[in-house]
């Protein structure tokens, strides 16, 4: 009985990873869908390879504490579009996300975090950050820009997704 129901069990987590994570082909994306904010006035298209590198980087740079758009260490401070845009300075671009990811600070733009938080600034303490380039981290933050558009209710939704 215990090994039917492992089994069962590992089947459908095995379904349930492959259709929530799998998402949306990078190709099959439009460029509507794949146009993003540069800044606060301007607008970029990810090329499909942007998405499909900014997809991959984000997964093995911050899937750890920020899989599925969540933060697994702050519950309260998603990567979802709302979240980013209520920070201060606003994270809501792909400029202001790479200024994060090299200098870090507080939801409320207070205190630098980059002893606590992994960036290019602490590349020594979290390796994983040492050899990411400039090309690397426009492609994480559009990654993360592009993300509520694809998945929209699961983005950011926590323990619900999760």
């Amino acid at each position: 009985m215990f090994n039917k129901n492992f089994w069962t069990s590992m089947i459908i987590g095995c379904l349930f990873c492959t259709i929530t994570y799998t998402g949306v082909n990078a190709a099959a994306l439009d460029e509507e869908t794949r146009t993003v904010a540069l800044n606060s006035t301007d607008t970029v298209v990810l090329t499909p390879e942007q998405v499909k590198r900014g997809k991959r980087l984000f997964n093995s740079t911050c899937g750890t504490c920020h899989v599925g758009g969540i933060t697994k260490t702050n519950p309260n401070v998603g990567l979802d579009s709302e979240a980013l845009a209520l920070a201060t300075p606003p994270r809501n671009n792909i400029e202001s996300l790479v200024d994060y990811m090299k200098n870090p600070t507080s939801y409320d733009g207070a205190e630098l975090i980059y002893d606590i938080h992994p960036s290019i600034r602490s590349a020594d303490t979290f390796p994983k950050m040492r050899n990411l380039t400039e090309e690397d981290l426009f492609d994480i933050a559009g990654h993360i820009l592009l993300s509520p558009k694809v998945l929209p209710s699961q983005w950011g939704g926590g323990k619900i997704y999760y």
